[in-house]
């Protein structure tokens, strides 16, 4: 979200001079060590300056306590119990080590952390050895949260079989239908036995996990202190982070927008690598190779035979296997949202930023033309926000809409994961005459209250967002302000993201007189908190749709409820706002739209569906004889057969660019392809099929028009 520059000066100035007076030098520690000054430095500017500051208390400690051993070892596959019997008698005692500069408690854990590492090197490579008995009656239970650390070293080496075990069937599955097809299509193929082919799968296992533990081999006790750091300051909300030298111009140079790569947000969860979000106009997206949700096993570059997997790597060294010059291909192994496993081959190559531009499309349906407009990010020039920004193109694309005889306007909004929120304000502005549009709090200040201060209308019509799950941040905001007016309809999934907050980059080296350390790093500090104009916060409740379509995202916590101790919803006063009083029955419009979606036989099979995807992720027991694991595959295969009428639907209604654009078609065939790829998923949408029956529902008060109702607050 766009820094709001005023209150973050005003933070500054308030936190420095309350450091200043405390005197952060590299004097008067008794211990100038540099880990325990940045623990000193990051609690304290997160007490003073973070939006909502916990009391680092006994509370505080466990769940650091909880959080660092897990955040270690997430599978349970490296400690023993008698390590956590070691470890908790310092469960209520870090809280005080953080305030005594103390750190006791981490150099146990990452001594004792390390030890046991070294001592699973030495075992893997043995398991791996030996063939698996594929024929035995076998499972493995995946919900490692439940589970119980090993009571013994053979205990951990028998954890590690099963685990090898369940990393090797897959690669032994694939491999035989891989042999399968090559013997049916290519002539002369030579059939592998399936001796050489098990044999293949354990050694890719072993060059999998050699890979892995060089990549552990390579990081230092700072690595690990930061990580350790991080849990500290994620207590206090999942968007404030610790970011070490290295990381943070990783992020600086993720945020240019230039990285060149496969164009997807990625997010380590539980030792896994999900995909958390799509870049429009990245090759991931143009390929539509993957989804939010997917998780990402292994990765195999063009030039190696073997993939290495990354699952327990760090997130970084993970996307740095990912990404890679423009050109290049990477081949993914993805655990897909149903459970499904793929490979897919994917060319790296730099964001289109074209692609994250608003763009427009005529719909027609018998006899009337609709509007819609998709706005992948709310985005701006960061040297100049009049040179080009998304309300600017969206009030463009309004005008080229309404001279092609438009009668309503679908503005979309999924997957939008926010950006400027000027531009959400000025966006706003296009569709009411004037008022509030969001309000903003920052800790123990006044709110603020950003308005839309221009009386143009741009777009007096009926209007319908779009919305999903993925839809944050200033996507929420303009979708609340816009059902708070009652000026549209939202449409989409039962609530989107719930990304309220917001956050501002600080640079640790600042608060400290005299540096003989090195660079401290940056702290990523929550510092505000959004609320609509009837007052209810957008964090972690989002925006509830007035129309409520299931998608297969419906019952997997993919937003802000999905992190650990994200700030509660709250509600503040409500700002002075005037209801648009521009249409004759808002309110039966959407009964009336809730009416048939309750009867519609796609909607009914979409939510089968998601129904079906929440089962297959919620199973826990994996099976380790091959029949049986072949077994669960096929049947899975054939379950999911039923599901393609979801992607093979036909809303009948037509769609066609706009006339600037059919010009700019002539000579560039690459946007052409394009936009016909768009009107053809456009052609199965069954929620902007319904956006468009919203549109004719909504009747027009051609005497109110304009006019509104006052609100006393």
């Amino acid at each position: 979200m766009q820094i709001m520059k005023k209150n973050l000066k005003v933070l500054f100035l308030a936190v420095f001079v309350a450091a200043a007076s405390c005197s952060f030098t590299t004097k008067g520690f008794d211990d100038p060590d540099k880990d325990k000054v940045l623990l000193d430095l990051i609690t304290y500017v997160l007490q003073k300056g973070h939006y909502d500051s916990k009391d680092i208390n006994d509370t505080f400690s466990e769940g650091v306590y909880t959080d660092f051993i897990k955040g270690l070892d997430p599978l349970k596959r490296f400690f023993l119990a008698s390590d956590i019997e070691e470890f908790s008698v310092y469960r209520t005692e870090i809280d005080d080590q953080i305030k005594n500069k103390e750190l006791t408690f981490f150099n146990l854990v990452h001594a004792r952390f390390a030890e046991r590492m070294d001592e699973v090197k030495g075992m893997y490579g043995e398991i791996l050895d030996i063939p698996f008995d594929y024929s035995e009656k076998e499972t493995i239970n995946v919900d490692y949260d439940n589970l119980g650390y090993a009571k013994s070293k053979k205990e951990v080496r028998q954890r590690w079989r099963k685990q090898l075990k369940f990393s090797t069937i897959s690669s032994y599955y694939d491999l035989i239908e891989e042999d399968k097809t090559k013997s049916e299509s290519e002539e002369g193929y030579a059939v592998k036995t399936e001796k050489e082919l098990e044999e293949k799968s354990r050694l890719d296992s072993k060059i999998s996990l050699q890979e892995y533990f060089e990549f552990t081999n390579d990081l230092e006790r700072k690595d690990y202190f930061a990580v350790f750091l991080n849990t500290i300051v994620e207590e206090f909300d999942p968007h404030t982070n610790y970011f070490a030298p290295p990381d943070r111009d990783r992020f600086d140079l993720r945020m240019s927008g230039k990285i060149e790569g496969i164009g997807a947000r990625l997010q380590k969860r539980n030792n896994y690598i999900n995909v958390t979000g799509i870049i429009s106009g990245g090759p991931a997206w143009r390929g539509e190779h993957i989804e939010v949700g997917d998780i990402i096993l292994k990765v195999k570059q063009a030039d190696e035979e073997d993939a290495v997997s990354i699952v327990g790597m760090r997130i970084y060294d993970a996307v740095k296997l990912i990404k890679g010059s423009k050109g290049t291909k990477v081949t993914l192994t993805i655990k897909r949202v149903d459970g499904t496993v793929e490979d897919e081959v994917i060319t790296r190559d730099v964001v289109e930023i074209a692609e994250t531009w608003a763009k427009s499309t005529v719909i027609e349906k018998e006899d009337k033309a609709f509007g819609l407009i998709n706005l992948p990010t709310f985005y701006f020039d960061m040297e100049n926000y009049k040179e080009r920004n998304a309300a600017t193109d969206i009030k463009k694309e309004i005008e080229r809409l309404k001279a092609e005889g438009m009668e309503g306007l679908v503005l979309d909004l999924r997957d939008n994961g926010g950006g400027s929120l000027r531009a959400a304000v000025d966006i706003a502005g296009l569709f009411i005459k004037e008022g509030p549009v969001v309000q903003v709090a920052s800790s123990g200040k006044s709110k603020e209250v950003l308005e839309d201060k221009n009386d143009e209308i741009v777009w007096d019509g009926p209007l319908v967002i779009l919305v999903n799950e993925l839809s944050a941040s200033a996507s929420e905001i303009l979708a609340a302000a816009m059902q708070d007016y009652k000026r549209a309809i939202v449409i989409g999934s039962k609530q989107t993201y719930g990304k309220g907050t917001v956050q501002n980059m600080i640079d640790l080296n600042q608060w400290l007189r005299k540096n003989d350390l090195g660079d401290m790093g940056s702290l990523k500090l929550t510092t505000q908190k959004f609320y609509r104009v009837n007052g209810g916060s957008t964090q972690l409740e989002g925006v509830k749709s007035d129309v409520v379509m299931p998608d297969r995202y419906s019952y997997i916590d993919v937003g802000e409820r999905d992190y650990d101790n994200p700030l509660p919803y709250d509600k503040i006063a409500a700002a002075d706002y005037k209801i648009w009083d521009g249409y004759i029955d808002f309110q039966e419009t959407i009964n009336r739209s809730n009416a048939r979606m309750a009867q519609s036989e796609q909607l009914k099979l979409i939510e089968e569906n998601a129904k079906w995807i929440k089962m297959r992720r919620d199973e826990n027991n994996v099976n380790l004889n091959f029949d049986d694991y072949s077994a669960e595959i096929a049947k899975r295969k054939e379950e999911t057969k039923k599901f393609d009428a979801v992607g093979e639907y036909d809303n009948k209604m037509s769609y066609r660019s706009l006339s600037n654009e059919i010009e700019l078609m002539k000579q560039d065939t690459t946007l052409r392809k394009k936009r016909k790829r768009w009107h053809k998923n456009l052609s199965k949408d069954i929620y902007v099929e319904e956006a468009v029956n919203v549109l004719q529902d909504l009747k027009l008060n051609n005497i109110k028009a304009g006019k509104v109702a006052n609100i006393k607050n």
